[in-house]
């Protein structure tokens, strides 16, 4: 199962909280000063959401399974890496949950990057090191450097320009390879949303008029260069039991919409917006794949 999806629902789903704890519309601006009281909130929530996340993990995740003594091991060809891009996406995302709930209390741009931007990379790097500990899989290095690579964009674009002009997102549509291994891949929309790795597709959606400058383009428009693969239905290509794969790598071209750059007076839409602009929108696409095949989507997902 692609974990790290699974991590980054948890904490989006549980922090909604966060932000409907109070009727009034204005407890969702941000604050222009530090709000002691709403910064405390969000490090006891955060620190509890992971501390309780991890404990679940301990119990449900990995009680199954005998424990060993630290371990590392390589997985960097699995699913066409597909599950890299799954970790950068999540501690990408994680780490912009982190330093946007901070935003929200005041704390000043340096601690929004030092203790905001680095939570999916925290969280991610203690999940590591549990599997580290587990008999069944080990520490990835390959996992780490995706970590890494996911914080990294959102930290260095903030430094850089001082706003994320490229997001890393998410697309899912539903395959066949689902029913023919649905205890790998999944069984039923819910699990094949975060197990079937055929269906995924992640993508750097970069802002047109961030790099541009020009008032002829839509604010909010993006232009998105997407990931996916194709035709698997076991980690490895050499797996003896599945031996007529025909895994495919598959390369993107579309639109986006940055729901952030939406204009509004609304504090409750812009939560919202910020909340969903994790998901790439449908839009048409044009796909090359590892075999020099080009194929045009009118609407893709």
């Amino acid at each position: 199962m692609n974990r790290a999806i699974v991590y980054i629902v948890t904490f989006f789903l549980a922090s909604a909280p966060l932000f409907s704890q109070s009727k009034r519309i204005q407890f969702l601006k941000p604050s222009d000063t530090l709000n002691i009281s709403r910064r405390n909130t969000v490090v006891i929530f955060e620190a509890a959401l992971a501390s309780t996340t991890l404990i679940g993990l301990n119990q449900l995740w990995y009680a199954d399974y005998p424990r060993s003594n630290f371990k590392t091991l390589n997985d960097s060809g699995e699913w066409l890496q597909m599950d890299k891009l799954g970790h950068a996406f999540s501690s990408y995302q994680l780490g912009r949950l982190g330093a946007n709930t901070l935003n929200w209390a005041g704390v000043s741009e340096k601690d929004q990057l030092l203790y905001g931007s680095t939570l999916g990379l925290g969280f991610l790097t203690a999940v590591e090191v549990m599997d580290g500990f587990s008999e069944e899989w080990g520490f990835s290095w390959s996992d780490m450097a995706a970590n890494v690579a996911g914080t990294g964009l959102h930290v260095g674009q903030e430094l850089l320009w001082e706003e994320q002009r490229i997001v890393l997102k998410y697309s899912f549509h539903r395959t066949s390879f689902a029913k023919q291994r649905p205890s790998k891949l999944g069984s039923g929309l819910a699990e094949e949303f975060l197990k079937d790795y055929n269906g995924q597709t992640y993508w750097l959606s970069a802002n047109i008029n961030s790099f541009l400058k020009t008032e002829s383009i839509p604010n909010w428009l993006n232009v998105a260069f997407g990931y996916g693969a194709d035709g698997m239905l076991t980690g490895e290509a050499s797996d003896s039991l599945f031996l007529d794969q025909n895994r495919t790598r598959q390369y993107y071209l579309s639109l986006d919409v940055d729901l952030t750059r939406i204009k509004t007076n609304s504090h409750f839409l812009k939560t919202l917006f910020d909340v969903f602009n994790v998901i790439k929108l449908p839009f048409p696409a044009i796909e090359l794949n590892s075999g020099g095949r080009i194929k045009w989507h009118s609407v893709y997902f």
